[in-house]
């Protein structure tokens, strides 16, 4: 049957080529629609641990200071040139002090605690970083001229003022905002040393939640900005029953009266503050809570109404930001290393943290070139309580991290290998017991954890590797092994990651090597290596 029979050969032609030209000209615009937003930044912008961020903008340059707790150094600083690319660039403190707690000893840890929410400022060529410790009980000041370099120059005081804001207003006189539920101001000394001598904390703001409700997470994460004269805190607040909330509170004095408002409300998207461009526009950095990745940035342009801070489009969370792409995480917040080392170089890039304070005795990379070496230095009972295990953080939607190691120089009761460090951690690597090593898988759930067996080693070098899934919240880690680092088995079950608050912390890769029964065994990882595809 003819497709058009009423129609002659002449139109059918015709229509056939203005079909045909119709398609590829909506395949060419698709297409280029595509390639158009393959060229803007998606949220979230680090699909990483990067939480409690602070920002601020010196000339075309953005820093960013975030939250690793009990790990060390601590207080990473980050910069960028376009909000989305961030790289790296330092720490404000190698130690934030030492106790049994960060020190892992006496059977004690500092899980979750350690330092907290940051404050970054710029004022008069100098950066300030300052957070708070319950652990210390102190409230820390880190400041420097060249925030690259560091050089950091640290001052502490009492109390430890919950999730302050540092903020130094125009004539020169300098405060900190802070509180829960109730939000006070303390005036600090002009060298931001300590509160100042004769002054006395006020009360800002009442009850902070209001706006959103009583009931829930009291508000918290204080951060105050100044735009055209005018006051701006923002802080988060998380309603009973319902979800985490941006609330700012605006007014034309520093010290109030302060009115309140909801200024954001979608997918738990909250907590943080505003950064303007060089250009004039603001963005508003913000976290949301993603499983067991940990908590990750998100940016949300901001318009002006009425001299209000409006968020996000119609209020939602967009999938574009409308900045420059991404061009990944590596190696700007994680990156492999093959633990080569000039003179020149530290001994570990910035990507790498410490589970609390390391014992710098027992870790090496000059040892033996292109290996960085554990040696065990005490006995532990649990990897939870192990010094010196090397982390960096995973990434999502998915992530493998591998590893080479040698075992040669191990002792009886020795485990090293790689892991997953979270409360409910996964463990990959070799036992030794008596003369003999073994492969083992560990998996830490809500009870003890479990033990998998593998075969017996009879080589001195094994490889390992571990793959990572988080997209769509599956959350699901593989443990591996070879003996040529060609071909891969896998050992034991798949991890279930679960984010806890006891750890507050997305899951890392970590290097671990303890001793159960005897010291100065050690374990030498010939590299680490991170990639973003499984």
């Amino acid at each position: 049957m003819a497709l058009w029979p009423s129609l002659s050969n002449k139109y059918v032609m015709k229509l056939k080529t203005i079909l045909a030209f119709l398609a590829l000209t909506i395949i060419l615009f698709m297409n280029s629609s595509l390639a158009q937003q393959s060229n803007i930044a998606r949220n979230p912008i680090i699909y990483a641990d990067v939480p409690d961020m602070s920002m601020v903008r010196v000339g075309d340059t953005y820093y960013m200071s975030s939250t690793t707790m009990h790990m060390s150094p601590g207080v990473p600083i980050m910069k960028s040139k376009d909000l989305v690319n961030w790289k790296l660039v330092s720490y404000a403190y190698d130690t934030l002090t030492n106790t049994h707690a960060m020190n892992l000893e006496n059977g004690k840890n500092a899980y979750g605690n350690g330092s907290w929410a940051s404050s970054l400022r710029y004022h008069n060529g100098v950066f300030y970083v300052s957070t708070f410790s319950a652990t210390s009980g102190r409230t820390h000041v880190y400041t420097t001229r060249n925030i690259e370099k560091g050089n950091w120059k640290a001052v502490s005081f009492r109390p430890s003022l919950h999730d302050h804001s540092l903020f130094f207003d125009d004539d020169g006189r300098v405060y900190m905002i802070f509180g829960s539920g109730k939000i006070r101001l303390v005036e600090l000394n002009s060298d931001v040393s300590g509160i100042k001598t004769g002054t006395k904390e006020q009360v800002l703001i009442e009850n902070a939640n209001e706006p959103s409700g009583n009931g829930g997470l009291p508000a918290e994460g204080s951060q105050l900005f100044k735009v055209k004269g005018k006051y701006y805190l923002f802080n988060i607040t998380w309603p009973k029953g319902g979800m985490r909330t941006v609330v700012v509170h605006r007014a034309d004095q520093l010290t109030g009266p302060y009115h309140g408002c909801i200024a954001f409300q979608n997918s738990g998207v909250a907590q943080g503050g505003l950064i303007d461009m060089p250009d004039g526009k603001y963005y508003a950095y913000l976290f949301r809570d993603f499983g067991a990745v940990g908590r990750v940035p998100y940016l949300v342009p901001v318009n002006w109404n009425d001299g209000w801070p409006v968020l996000g489009d119609a209020g939602k969370v967009p999938l574009l930001t409308g900045l420059p792409a991404s061009t990944g995480l590596t190696p700007g917040i994680v990156a492999s290393d093959e633990f080569l080392r000039t003179k020149k170089e530290p001994a570990l890039p910035l990507v790498w943290q410490w589970n609390h304070n390391p014992d710098n005795k027992l870790w090496s990379v000059t040892k033996r070139r292109g290996y960085l070496r554990l040696a065990t230095g005490r006995i532990d009972s649990s990897f939870l309580q192990a010094k010196n295990t090397l982390t960096q953080r995973t990434i999502g939607p998915f992530c493998v991290g591998s590893t080479m190691l040698d075992v040669s120089k191990m002792k009886d009761g020795d485990f090293a290998g790689l892991s997953l460090l979270q409360k409910n951690y996964g463990q990959i690597g070799v036992k030794v017991s008596g003369n003999a090593k073994e492969l083992v898988m560990i998996k830490a759930g809500i009870k003890d954890p479990i033990e998998i067996k593998g075969d017996l080693l009879h080589q001195d070098k094994i490889y390992f590797k571990i793959e990572c899934e988080f997209e769509n919240f599956k959350d699901t880690a593989n443990f591996f092994y070879s003996l040529d680092g060609v071909s891969w088995k896998p050992l034991g079950e798949s991890l279930k990651m679960t984010y806890t608050l006891p750890h507050f912390m997305g899951y890392r890769f970590g290097l671990f090597n303890y001793a159960s029964k005897n010291i100065g065994g050690y374990a030498d990882f010939d590299y680490f290596h991170i990639n973003n595809k499984l």
